[in-house]
């Protein structure tokens, strides 16, 4: 008689003592810098011949309790035939603490508490995945995790809360989804870009009729506000900083291209939800629509 198979949505533990490899150990890393990342990511993360064998690997985690997969996941119509989402489970969670890995100091890019809007948050994470890995594929480029940039800060409170404060009048602070940076190689010295993340699923308004609320455009204006007070380099410490929006629409990315700021800084593109449930390397590779400038590509120096 065969293995009964187990169930994706509940730990079944079977007892097995697993010898954790570093391609574990690589999965847990992962975990520990982004809250959520579906099978697919870990797999570009931690790399394997198979995928199969990889996914095999990633249910005995499960199971055994070093990795979890959130229950929220399990609610939509689609789960049974996405790629499943994890997240650092008890176990896998010791492991990195015992190998000198501090949670605290890598700044997770999304917190330990329950996220009301989770495909929010695996979205988020899927972007900034995204970029990481399509940047790794680059000996010119280097990735910068926000844990680096928050190390780095002036105001390291500020920074690693994602809380930047903007004189009041439309914002009293700005929370962006993510923070992260590139680094531009060449044989002179390196160039820095840095990011701030929007990611929208539609729920927020592009703009508002009364001054009261919260709105794409409302928020563009508090960044103009944050960059033109210079707070950028005061209380983060990075030379510049653009906002990048990605929107699960593209008529949305196409209305806010029209009516936001005139400002090259301010850089948006569209994707499906269902075109990041494996890593979307053209959010890195591909240009962005400005308003009022041409597209800009954020993978080329200059």
């Amino acid at each position: 008689m065969g293995t009964v198979r187990r169930s994706r949505m509940r730990r079944e533990s079977r007892g097995k003592c697993l010898v954790l490899t570093e391609r574990d150990l690589t999965i847990f890393r992962a975990l520990g810098q982004y809250r959520y990342l579906r099978s697919t990511y870990l797999h570009a993360f931690a790399g394997g011949a198979s995928k199969t064998r990889f996914k095999e690997r990633l249910g005995d985690l499960f199971h055994e309790g070093f990795i979890d997969r959130p229950e929220a996941q399990w609610r939509f119509a689609d789960c049974r035939h996405a790629p499943a989402v994890y997240e650092l489970g008890r176990k896998g969670r010791e492991v990195l603490n015992g190998s000198g890995f501090n949670g605290d100091e890598r700044h997770v890019l999304l917190g330990a508490g329950a996220h009301r809007q989770f495909e929010h948050s695996v979205m988020l994470c899927d972007i900034v995945a995204s970029i990481e890995l399509a940047a790794r594929a680059s000996s010119m480029l280097r990735f910068i995790p926000m844990a680096e940039i928050v190390a780095k800060a002036p105001d390291k409170a500020s920074a690693g809360r994602l809380r930047l404060p903007v004189r009041k009048g439309v914002h009293e602070c700005l929370v962006p989804d993510a923070l992260f940076g590139l680094a531009y190689i060449s044989d002179a010295r390196p160039s820095y870009r840095f990011f701030a993340l929007e990611a929208d699923r539609g729920s927020m308004p592009i703009r508002r009729a009364a001054a009261r609320g919260t709105s794409l455009v409302g928020k563009f204006i508090a960044y103009q506000k944050f960059l033109a007070e210079g707070n950028h380099k005061r209380l983060i410490g990075v030379p510049n900083l653009l906002v990048l929006l990605v929107s699960t629409s593209a008529a949305r990315v196409e209305s806010l291209v029209n009516i936001s700021p005139s400002d090259p800084r301010f850089l948006c593109k569209a994707i499906k939800p269902c075109g990041l449930r494996e890593p979307a390397a053209h959010l890195l590779l591909d240009p962005w629509n400005r308003a009022g400038s041409p597209s800009f590509q954020i993978n080329a120096a200059g």
